[in-house]
């Protein structure tokens, strides 16, 4: 697990480098370790490396591993962000589990949310996952969609709606991978002339940060970069 305090170096090096070469500061990026697959001994090295958001796409998985990293560290203070798809049957324990949720597309899923997150928790962190590329196998409301949905989303109770969150089609060629990002970004430049107070553009990944960051990603999810080849058990 040493490796996982090198890689997360590594990350953030890149963060910063692309973040000053776009003029930006490299502190209005937040870095995500995306930890599914991997084990609590994995999210405690990364904790003691000094990370503390870690991000999750399988409930079951999540809450098993949120249990045993307390139980081995319960000193250790973490961020826990929901980014898998998320069923109507689920969003109880997420509601209660967990800080942020990047991955609603639907009014339903943050209506449950909103009336499912326990008054003692602070509200709920909520980014729209929009489908930036229109691809049929990805999760996500459509861009002409966004607006109505986060003027109905934004005026749910135990709730505070961030931003935008998109996964994009992969492309190898930065110039390529910064077109969809800009769009998100000009998307949400959109929603913020409509009065909706949103800050966050939760975009780029391993292969892709460095355009995500050019064109404004405030978190990014980084998972491989960090922890390696995932191996899925499922």
């Amino acid at each position: 697990m040493s490796s996982i305090s090198d890689n997360l170096q590594a990350v953030e090096e890149r963060i910063t480098t692309a973040a000053r070469e776009a003029g930006r500061d490299p502190r209005a990026v937040r870095l995500l370790a995306v930890s599914k697959t991997f084990g609590a001994d994995a999210v405690i090295a990364a904790a003691q490396a000094g990370q503390r958001a870690f991000g999750e796409n399988y409930l079951q998985e999540a809450l098993d591993k949120m249990s045993a990293v307390h139980a081995a560290r319960p000193d250790l203070l973490l961020e826990w962000h929901f980014i898998g798809p998320i069923q109507s049957n689920k969003t109880r324990p997420i509601a209660e589990h967990f800080d942020w949720v990047h991955s609603v597309e639907r009014e339903r899923i943050a209506q449950r949310l909103s009336e499912q997150r326990p008054a003692h928790l602070p509200p709920l962190n909520i980014c729209l996952q929009v489908n930036i590329s229109g691809e049929a196998s990805k999760s996500g409301v459509a861009p002409g969609e966004v607006l109505e949905l986060a003027k109905r989303v934004a005026n749910l109770p135990r709730l505070k709606l961030r931003g935008l969150m998109a996964i994009p089609e992969p492309e190898g060629d930065i110039d390529r991978q910064r077109v969809p990002f800009r769009q998100v970004r000009m998307l949400l430049d959109e929603l913020r002339a409509h009065g909706l107070d949103m800050d966050t553009l939760s975009m780029g990944m391993s292969a892709d940060l460095v355009a995500a960051v050019e064109e404004g990603a405030t978190i990014v999810r980084i998972g491989t970069a960090i922890f390696g080849q995932r191996h899925y058990a499922k």
